[in-house]
């Protein structure tokens, strides 16, 4: 891990989360907040995106390493966290691992709402509520 590199990823990251920021920002405007399409929307776009990408970087040498890792850590990591998790699940199915790519969906899925369920259960422990 180079400062360099680093530096990439952080300023790439700031402008991902202000990109979702604001898609969700005006969406939520527009819609209201009964369903949540900001959310729904950056993970889709995202994901799109960072499968664009790598396919890009694996077919050509049209990205240096260092824009590839700005682009997909920084820019779409700051953007969404769904991106990397769709791509890796589709690997999984691409390579013929579904015991594996289900697994991970499922462990993701279940995995992650039982980590805020505590998350909040902490957080009301801690200050009440």
């Amino acid at each position: 891990m180079t400062t360099a590199r680093v530096l990439l990823v952080f300023l790439g990251g700031g402008i991902g989360s202000v990109a979702r920021y604001g898609i969700g920002t005006l969406l939520l405007e527009r819609f209201g907040a009964a369903f949540p399409f900001g959310t729904l929307t950056v993970n889709l776009v995202g994901s799109a995106l960072l499968g664009a990408l790598v396919h890009v970087s694996l077919a050509s040498a049209a990205l240096s390493t260092d824009l590839r890792i700005a682009l997909a850590t920084g820019v779409l990591g700051g953007f969404t966290t769904y991106s990397a998790f769709s791509h890796e699940t589709f690997a999984y199915l691409q390579d013929g691992a579904w015991g594996l790519g289900t697994a991970y969906v499922a462990l993701t899925l279940i995995g992650c709402l039982l980590a805020c369920l505590l998350g909040q259960s902490a957080a009301r422990w801690l200050v009440g509520g």
